[in-house]
C-alpha cells in the first residue's frame, strides 16, 4: 500500500475482476470520500491506518485486519481516522450472484458492517490479496460461494430482507428479465409498460421485489449501469460531456451528481487517483448539454 499512500488525495488501483465481481486497492490521505451509495455488496479489509465512515446513522472504525462489510444501496462515506490516513482492499459483488448462490434466498442483511478477522474466511482475504491474478471460471464461482456463505452467516436475519419482509420464492426469472432489458442498453429510458411486457409482471411487483433480489431498485441500477459506461469512456480519454451524453444522462452537470453519489468522488477525482495525475476540472462546459 505505501506507493498508494505516498502523497496526498485519493489513490486507486484496480484489479482483474470477472463478471459481476471487482477489486479495488484505495488509500486515502488527507482527504474523503463524500456520502454515496454503491449498487452492490461491498466487503473489504482495512490494510492500514484506521478507516472511519457513516453508515446508518452511526459513526463506525475499522482497524488493520478488520472487514467491513456493507449492503447495497446504504449511504457511507470514507475517512481517516488519524493524520496519517489509511489503505484497504475490497470486493464488489453484484448482489445478483449472491442471490443465485443462495438458491433464491432473500439477500442477507449485516446489521453491524464492522466484522472481525476471525469471522471471515481466510480464502476472502487470499482473494483480496492477489489482486492481479485473474478469477477463472471455477475461482469466480468459489468467491462467490465464499461470499454469500459469509453474508448469510453474518446477517441479523437470515430470513429476512433488509425491508423486514417475509422470505418467500420470489419470481427471480421474471425479474432477471427486466435487469437483462435495462443493462442491454442502459443509455435508453425504459417505459413502465416495456418492463411490464418483458416480465409478465405489473409494475409495482416490479418495483417490490427488483430490490428484494438484486438489492436496488430498477431506477437505481439503471444509473449505475450508465455510470459503468461512463467510466470507461473516461479511462479511454473521452471528454467528461461527451462521456456523460453517450451514457444518457441528461448534461455534465447531471452525469457528475450521479457520479458523486455513487463513488464518492467527481469524475475528474476519480479518474486522477488511479493516474496519479492533476484532477480534471468537472466544470461542464456549453457544448456538453443536449439540444
Amino acid at each position: 500500500m505505501e506507493h498508494l499512500r505516498a502523497v496526498p488525495g485519493h489513490r486507486l488501483r484496480f484489479g482483474r475482476g470477472a463478471q459481476g465481481i471487482e477489486r479495488l486497492e484505495a488509500a486515502l490521505v488527507g482527504e474523503a470520500f463524500s456520502p454515496h451509495r454503491h449498487d452492490t455488496y461491498a466487503i473489504g479489509m482495512t490494510l492500514t491506518g484506521v478507516q472511519t465512515f457513516r453508515y446508518r446513522g452511526e459513526l463506525r472504525r475499522c482497524l488493520p485486519g478488520e472487514w467491513h462489510v456493507l449492503h447495497p444501496d446504504e449511504e457511507h462515506d470514507g475517512a481517516a481516522g488519524t493524520d496519517e490516513g489509511f489503505g484497504y482492499r475490497i470486493l464488489y459483488v453484484d448482489p445478483y450472484l449472491v442471490q443465485e448462490a443462495l438458491g433464491g434466498r432473500p439477500l442477507p442483511f449485516v446489521a453491524d458492517p464492522v466484522v472481525g478477522p476471525e469471522a471471515m474466511d481466510p480464502a476472502l482475504a487470499a482473494c483480496l490479496r492477489h489482486l492481479d491474478e485473474p478469477l477463472e471460471e471455477l475461482a469466480w464461482v468459489e468467491v462467490v460461494t465464499l461470499v454469500a456463505a459469509a453474508l448469510e452467516r453474518l446477517a441479523d436475519a437470515p430470513a429476512r430482507t433488509r425491508s423486514g419482509a417475509a422470505a418467500g420464492p420470489p419470481p427471480v426469472a421474471a425479474l432477471a428479465r427486466v435487469r437483462e432489458l435495462i443493462a442491454a442498453d442502459p443509455a435508453v429510458r425504459r417505459t413502465a409498460a416495456e418492463l411490464e411486457q418483458v416480465s409478465g409482471l405489473d409494475r409495482w411487483t416490479i418495483a417490490r421485489q427488483f430490490r428484494a433480489v438484486f438489492g436496488t431498485s430498477p431506477t437505481r441500477f439503471r444509473t449505475m449501469r450508465r455510470l459503468d459506461l461512463t467510466r470507461r469512456a473516461l479511462l479511454s480519454g473521452l471528454p467528461l460531456g461527451e462521456a456523460a451524453l453517450a451514457a444518457g444522462f441528461a448534461d455534465q452537470s447531471h452525469m457528475t451528481r450521479m457520479f458523486r453519489r455513487a463513488y464518492g468522488l467527481t469524475p475528474g477525482q476519480w479518474l486522477a487517483a488511479q493516474t496519479g495525475s492533476p484532477a480534471v476540472t468537472d466544470r461542464p462546459r456549453r457544448s456538453a448539454r443536449l439540444p
